[in-house]
């Protein structure tokens, strides 16, 4: 089912403020930004081998990172595994009775597919399951 961890969400209030440590610190490559209205999050992508870090600032009080750090700060916000199928995945998920908070994909950021399951399907961690159009493999 699962290809690979495609990236790690981390939320920060920042991303200007945090991107130094990541980039000059730890020196990850700054793949780009972008800013997914839909989750109303801005993004920076940074390459850590095969896995991205995603970096998730809030861009409106009404969005979930918002809220996420509100309740828990700053910190790592979800984890999302590539998989193939995407739709097929959820039927899957859902016939085994696994709880999601997206019954269907939407878009995400670099047009990715995504869905999350309910972070009581795994611990408390919040999981997000993620399609890349074909050719974007290694794209954000």
């Amino acid at each position: 089912m699962v290809k690979k961890v495609d990236h790690i969400g981390i939320a920060v209030h920042s991303i200007e403020d945090v991107l130094p440590f990541y980039t000059d610190i730890l020196k990850l490559q700054l793949v780009g930004f972008e800013e997914v209205h839909s989750q109303q999050v801005k993004v920076a992508f940074l390459s850590a081998g095969e896995t991205k870090i995603e970096l998730l600032e809030p861009i409106s009080d009404q969005s979930a990172v918002a809220n996420f750090l509100s309740k828990r700060g700053e910190g790592i916000h979800h984890i999302a595994f590539g998989v193939e199928n995407l739709e097929s995945r959820l039927a899957e998920l859902k016939e085994k009775g696994v709880p999601l908070i997206d019954e269907t994909p939407r878009k995400g950021a670099a047009q990715a597919n995504i869905a999350f399951l309910h972070p009581q399907a795994a611990n408390k961690v919040l999981v997000e399951l993620c399609e890349k159009q074909r050719g974007d493999e290694n794209d954000n």
